[in-house]
């Protein structure tokens, strides 16, 4: 016996999807800044160095002196070779009184006073060492500086966004079907 075929057929549904994406830009635009830097401020001060030299001693001592310092040399050579005079008469003096001890001064006197004693050389134009006087104070430098901040402004800016939003669109591209067939 035969018995009836049923026969299915079925086709399943399709749908489609039409997605478009969505889109963001961002840009960032670069800070405003001003930068500004004051010079530092100097202040240099100086006070001269300050040499002294004084070298009178050494021209006296090479017989380079004023008039006025001369006539005081000579009046005080003067006054000291009188003194020595006087002493060396009265030492004579006292001498030729103790004549009766023996003694004959006139001899001896006579002879001192026949020859003058002799000079000594030697060179007599060149100063003494450190006859010259040196003072020195040396510079004196006083350096003043004020250092000024730089002034900074910065002003950020926002950023800028754009954005487009995405969208899905969803259609049937194949209908769902079914065939039922009835065959032997």
């Amino acid at each position: 016996m035969q018995f009836p075929q049923i026969r299915l057929q079925s086709q399943h549904a399709q749908i489609q999807l039409h997605i478009k994406d969505a889109t963001l830009e961002i840009q960032q635009p670069k800070a405003d800044l001003s930068i500004q830097q004051p010079p530092a401020e100097l202040s240099i001060q100086t006070m001269p160095a300050k040499l002294d030299i004084d070298q009178s001693q050494a021209w006296a001592e090479m017989n380079f002196k004023t008039i006025t310092q001369l006539n005081q040399d000579f009046a005080a050579e003067g006054r000291n070779q009188s003194l020595e005079g006087t002493g060396r008469r009265a030492s004579e003096g006292a001498e030729l009184m103790q004549i009766e001890n023996g003694e004959n001064p006139l001899i001896s006197q006579a002879v001192n006073n026949a020859f003058e004693p002799m000079k000594q050389l030697g060179i007599t134009f060149i100063p003494s060492p450190f006859s010259v006087k040196l003072n020195y104070q040396p510079a004196e430098v006083q350096v003043d500086v004020k250092v000024n901040k730089p002034m900074i402004e910065s002003s950020p800016n926002k950023p800028v966004i754009h954005y487009e939003k995405g969208s899905v669109e969803t259609s049937l591209k194949q209908k769902e079907e079914l065939q039922i067939d009835f065959g032997r």
